[in-house]
């Protein structure tokens, strides 16, 4: 039987997607029988900034076109009012009490709806903007968000019935920054809430190949962080991490609209340094 293979994204903010596709494209100086191998995966996983990232590979742009689209000075993205502090003491308030992943997920989705952010209009104009396609693409995409209500990961792709738009919205809705999203009766929020990296959409693959626009060291709200989770996966996997030159480039607010360009740039610079390894994992 052919190997199924998967393309995994990470979530990681605006320097995240910026990242992920200068990463994706530094593989392609390197080793383009590599970067199209990963291009043409037969799953495409994308979690918040990974949402973006692989709704965009699925419009049909190609890379040069979407890493062009990074670098650009002018963007439609929001610069937020919240920074990483403050997101880290939502988190930390929701956390530190006891109870279930689920039950803590719920008590950051209470949060994330209370909170006053930008109109769901206002934040949904900015996600049309990034797209260069508003269709569901002719291949498998799965795309995670969080019920606020639930603390359960949900999976939106072509047959769920819900716009390509508003699933990234969901995806992307970092809370205490951005507005849970509201698709029927239920509100969504960040799907890198509970994990950046959601392997398990994935399961049904033999191979993925993940990135994850942070270190591998990066701490995890939960016990399982991404490097555990990207290790421990039951198929073979091959994980791109940031690494510190990457990190630097993020600066201190990886949601900053001015972390767009150097970040691209940075992940070519690494996907160049990776290229090798990936294309060698892609033979085995």
């Amino acid at each position: 039987m052919a190997t199924r293979r998967a393309l995994v994204l990470a979530g990681g903010g605006l320097a995240g997607i910026a990242w992920e596709t200068g990463v994706l494209r530094g593989i392609a100086d390197q080793e383009p029988a590599a970067a199209k191998a990963l291009l043409d995966a037969d799953v495409l996983v994308g979690t918040s900034a990974g949402s973006t990232v692989a709704a965009q590979l699925g419009s049909g742009l190609d890379l040069e076109a979407l890493f062009d689209r990074q670098i650009e000075p002018s963007t439609a993205e929001i610069k937020p009012s919240a920074g990483i502090e403050e997101i880290t003491e939502l988190f930390l308030s929701a956390l530190t009490r006891p109870g279930t992943k689920a039950e803590k997920l719920q008590r950051i989705g209470a949060v994330a709806l209370s909170t006053d952010t930008v109109a769901e209009s206002v934040r949904r104009d900015v996600i049309a903007q990034r797209l260069p396609s508003h269709d569901w693409p002719d291949r498998v995409l799965r795309i995670s968000a969080i019920d606020t209500a639930t603390g359960e990961l949900v999976a939106f792709d072509g047959s769920s019935g819900v716009g390509l738009i508003d699933a990234v919205a969901a995806s992307c809705a970092v809370p205490g920054v951005w507005p849970p999203v509201t698709i029927g009766e239920r509100r969504y929020m960040d799907g890198g809430v509970g994990s950046t990296v959601n392997l398990a959409l994935a399961d049904d693959c033999d191979t993925a190949v993940v990135l994850v626009p942070s270190g591998r060291t990066a701490p995890s709200p939960f016990s399982q962080g991404a490097a555990d989770e990207v290790d421990s996966f039951a198929r073979s996997t091959f994980g791109v991490f940031a690494d510190d030159e990457s990190l630097a480039a993020f600066g201190t607010n990886p949601l900053d609209p001015a972390c767009r360009a150097p970040s691209a740039q940075a992940g070519r610079a690494q996907g160049r340094r990776v290229a090798a390894e990936i294309a060698e994992f892609l033979t085995r």
